[in-house]
């Protein structure tokens, strides 16, 4: 999908007819290749703006790490330890050829901390991983998961964070619907909520289920004090507000 090393559409049809979690690990060995990776440009805002604002921290967990993106900003910021989270099998063995094996790795690089992976759902996460980490980060997952998911992942983020931890994920400014890219979303979605109706097993995956006003009551209810920073580089809609934000929402 739009460099030669991507899947064809084929594999992409095959991938969207399976459940999330068996579209993963058959998408995983060319999932770096897409567009749906996160960009470099996103994950290097939001580690300057976290150096900038919270400085160094303990040990760090991205939520649904895929093929390991976040991965390499979380060794910079944190000293203690990394883990990577994802429920796909075939996306973390993407990333653990990057990063190091399962159980806890050597340093991928000199002066890093040891990395981790393991197999869970973010809904759920193992009772191994509570009161861990003081920095839990997330790119590019939320639209798997319906709005009535979202306190059991927001409980989970809470109970793996330290006291004065901070989970942290951008979020980007609503598309108007004078936007060409609105009607592609909306209609993306669409298709989506169609194809679920009427196929088995459904694949979760849209793109307007994560309004920042939802989120916030939510990352509130599950004991998060929130609050949201401009991600600058991104730049300013004509109204003034940011084009990007990195929620920062933080267990008291």
């Amino acid at each position: 999908m739009f460099t030669s090393h991507g899947p064809s559409v084929r594999e992409l049809a095959v991938q969207a007819l399976s459940s999330v979690e068996r579209g993963y690990d058959l998408l995983a060995p060319k999932f770096d290749h897409t567009p749906f990776r996160t960009p470099d440009r996103i994950l290097d805002a939001v580690e300057e703006t976290l150096a900038q604002r919270e400085g160094s921290f303990g040990a760090g967990l991205d939520l649904c790490c895929g093929t390991g993106a976040g991965i390499g900003m979380l060794e910079r910021l944190c000293r203690e330890r990394v883990t990577g989270v994802d429920l796909s099998a075939g996306m973390l063995a993407e990333a653990e050829r990057t990063y190091g094996t399962r159980g806890g790795a050597a340093p991928a690089r000199p002066g890093s901390p040891p990395v981790d992976f393991v197999r869970a759902d973010a809904r759920a996460l193992p009772p191994a991983l509570e009161d861990a980490y003081d920095l839990v980060v997330s790119f590019g997952a939320f639209g798997h998961f319906l709005p009535a998911e979202r306190p059991a992942l927001f409980a989970g983020a809470h109970a793996a964070l330290r006291d004065g931890g901070v989970f942290a994920f951008p979020i980007g400014a609503p598309i108007p619907p004078s936007h060409p890219l609105w009607w592609a979303v909306a209609g993306f979605d669409a298709a989506m909520r169609v194809r679920n109706a009427v196929w088995r097993p459904p694949f979760v995956m849209y793109y307007r289920t994560f309004p920042l006003s939802g989120v916030r009551t939510d990352l509130q209810a599950a004991g998060f004090t929130v609050q949201t920073v401009p991600l600058e580089p991104f730049g300013r809609l004509p109204s003034g507000a940011p084009r990007w934000r990195l929620v920062l929402a933080r267990r008291a």
